[in-house]
């Protein structure tokens, strides 16, 4: 079994010294469901929501905070990244909304953690800008998608 990363041989939490890593091309993509009410998903499809736009709110929202992450999560480290694309898809039949995030850079350290921020930010201003309408919509199955680059390689969740 691996070892966490992110600990110290006293136990204590601390960042990982990656001042030795080998810079590679990286990229990670991940995702996030927000269930909701039909009539919900219809206002937001129609245009008619009284925010505005709200998939466009929430990709810039998850661009922006893919951005932020190390300033979100204690023990990331701050990245250049090279691309940010969220994708934010209506899957009417199911009466919920599918965000993608994909993430790349050229460096020491994976973007996962930002992939995950962005979906997940994404999936929180969608839930934000519509709580006025349904208050009971549910954030679910954020996760990772696939990585590759760095020594540990490629990763890609089974379907």
């Amino acid at each position: 079994m691996s070892q966490f990363s992110h600990i110290n041989q006293s136990g204590e939490a601390n960042m990982v010294d990656v001042s030795v890593k080998a810079e590679t091309a990286r990229e990670a993509r991940a995702e996030a469901y927000v269930d909701m009410s039909a009539q919900t998903l219809q206002l937001i499809l129609s245009g008619s929501h009284h925010k505005g736009d709200v998939f466009a709110t929430a990709r810039i929202a998850g661009i922006q905070a893919a951005k932020k992450t190390w300033d979100l999560i204690p023990l990331c480290h701050p990245l250049l990244l090279s691309k940010v694309e969220v994708h934010i898809e209506a899957i009417e039949s199911e009466s919920c909304v599918r965000i993608e995030s994909v993430c790349k850079l050229s460096g020491k350290t994976g973007v996962e953690m930002e992939a995950l921020t962005a979906a997940s930010v994404a999936a929180l201003t969608i839930y934000d800008m519509c709580k006025a309408v349904q208050k009971d919509m549910v954030i679910r199955t954020t996760r990772l998608l696939e990585k590759s680059g760095g020594k540990s390689g490629h990763f890609k969740v089974q379907e």
